[in-house]
């Protein structure tokens, strides 16, 4: 426990001694491109959390903004972890589908996601569904590997023993195929997170009425610096949140491998 304590507090001061240093220098350089870390969170609080209690301090341009582009990343996100791992269940355990799935797999990993923006955009049209199947699309490969890849990987004497204690199809998937590959499952799930975010703001590129991506054009065609350095800071502190909950989903779901060992 002192441990943890004196390590996070050596982080603490690290961070500090960073974003002092940044102040000192972008004070003394007077550069209109690099803002002082406290001009920049102030106009963060003004822009976004400087609304009522009531909102729970979330401005009017928090909630048209942050709050969809935040949903559609999420929504985006499970939809390519479910299709991921159901695919790539299939393909790591049935030597048929494999033969037939694969060469499309990885023909469409090969395809860079943010050139079937337009794509998307022809076939659903400017909104919410071109931009969740956007990030759908360009996550969900980390998953499909990752998944693929801890599926076949399963220990052939847990198999074996599935098969003496005649367990039926569901019961191998959930009870020896599922736990074996869950920790390279969840690697991809988390490298999917990530990626994520960056297709959010990509897919809000093009013709968004709303959400961050569009708070970016808007800020970089009228010259707002302070917005610009303000959206890297809070999708730097919105992956660190969102890394933080799902490590501790993580750490709920591959419990019972710790008590194993």
């Amino acid at each position: 426990m002192t441990r943890h304590l004196s390590s996070f507090g050596i982080r603490l001061l690290v961070i500090a001694v960073l974003l002092a240093i940044w102040q000192l220098w972008t004070k003394s350089s007077g550069s209109i491109y690099f803002l002082p870390p406290f001009t920049i969170l102030a106009d963060m609080r003004t822009q976004w959390f400087d609304g009522p209690v009531s909102h729970l301090w979330l401005t009017s341009d928090a909630i048209g903004n942050v709050l969809p582009s935040l949903g559609r990343l999420l929504v985006g996100w499970a939809a390519a972890s479910l299709a991921g791992i159901a695919l790539g269940l299939a393909i790591g355990r049935v030597r048929l589908f494999a033969e037939l799935a694969e060469p499309i797999v990885h023909f469409g990993r090969a395809v860079p996601a943010p050139t079937l923006v337009p794509v998307f955009l022809v076939l659903l049209s400017i909104g919410t569904p071109m931009e969740v199947a956007t990030i759908a699309f360009g996550v969900i490969w980390p998953v499909l590997l990752n998944t693929i890849d801890g599926a076949r990987a399963v220990h052939p004497g847990h198999l074996e023993t599935a098969t003496a204690f005649r367990l039926g199809p569901v019961q191998r998937l959930t009870s020896v195929i599922l736990p074996s590959a869950a920790p390279k499952i969840l690697a991809g799930v988390r490298l999917a997170l990530s990626l994520a975010m960056v297709m959010m703001i990509i897919s809000e590129f093009i013709g968004s009425t709303d959400g961050i991506g569009r708070e970016v054009l808007t800020a970089e065609s009228n010259f707002q610096v302070s917005v610009l350095w303000g959206v890297a800071v809070l999708l730097g502190l919105l992956g660190v949140l969102l890394n933080l909950a799902f490590g501790l989903l993580e750490h709920q779901v591959l419990k019972w491998q710790r008590t194993a060992a």
